[in-house]
């Protein structure tokens, strides 16, 4: 119960770090509003021509563009958040500190992103995805059910995304200097995400690879739950078992590669 508690009070703190800076949440808003109209009227050219495409109407497709700009943040879809905070500490040796605390590493800086995520949702998601229902025809549902059901995958999803994160932080026990590999997994992720062109829509092999990896449990999985792509209590399990199969595997990644890097690895700094 105690330990549960510290964590609760680390993602407060997350959630209340992110609220500092208001004057950086309001140009993030506006940039993730502008961003959605441009990707709004290039899938509309792009639906003109391939009606249909990924299985989706032109409302369908729009919905995506703004949930995608909605959860774009909260999940870290092209940055790494904690990532480099984590990194920086492991350059200069700080992590050795964090490693004496009688907590859980990984659940600290879990608790500390949930608590981001949470903030980023709210300030960062819901103004763009208002904007775009107020300036396109979307296809949003009415149901508060499947609304209930799309906030159980985002959840799942800033997991994944967490679990990416920490996975490519540390890295830099043995590169001394992670940054390239962060900006290579923003790189990555910006793409297999389905960020820019949804998964269903990807052709071929490139389209199955891409609807397997971690990263369609980001964007894929909850937009698919709210356009109804995924309806019924079977199909919405089935999309909580993908991503939670992958949270389980990352978040054992990560605490094994943790546990090598503490036990071999000398921490610049001594």
């Amino acid at each position: 119960m105690g330990s549960c508690r510290v964590y609760a009070a680390v993602a407060a703190g997350g959630f209340r770090r992110y609220a500092t800076y208001r004057s950086a949440t309001a140009a993030g808003v506006f940039t993730n509003t502008v961003f959605g109209f441009i990707v709004a009227y290039t899938y509309l050219a792009l639906w003109d021509e391939r009606p249909g495409l990924g299985g989706y109407d032109q409302a369908q497709a729009l919905t995506y563009v703004w949930i995608g700009q909605a959860l774009a943040q909260a999940l870290s879809m092209f940055n790494a958040g904690f990532a480099v905070d984590m990194v920086a500490r492991i350059r200069n040796g700080d992590i050795a500190v964090d490693l004496y605390r009688p907590v859980d590493l990984q659940l600290w800086y879990l608790a500390g992103d949930l608590g981001r995520a949470a903030f980023q949702l709210f300030s960062r998601g819901l103004v763009p995805l208002t904007v775009g229902a107020l300036a396109f025809p979307l296809a949003l549902p009415g149901d508060p059910v499947v609304w209930l059901e799309f906030l159980g995958a985002v959840v799942l999803a800033v997991v994944v995304s967490f679990a990416i994160r920490y996975v490519l932080a540390l890295s830099a026990f043995w590169l001394l200097d992670g940054s390239g590999v962060l900006q290579f997994g923003g790189l990555v992720g910006m793409f297999f995400t389905g960020l820019l062109l949804p998964l269903n829509a990807m052709p071929g092999a490139l389209g199955d690879i891409a609807r397997v990896l971690p990263w369609a449990s980001l964007l894929q999985m909850p937009a698919d739950i709210l356009l109804g792509a995924r309806s019924g209590a079977a199909e919405v399990l089935m999309a909580y078992a993908f991503q939670a199969g992958w949270a389980v595997v990352l978040l054992a990644a990560g605490r094994l590669l943790q546990s090598s890097a503490t036990r071999k690895v000398v921490l610049q700094g001594g």
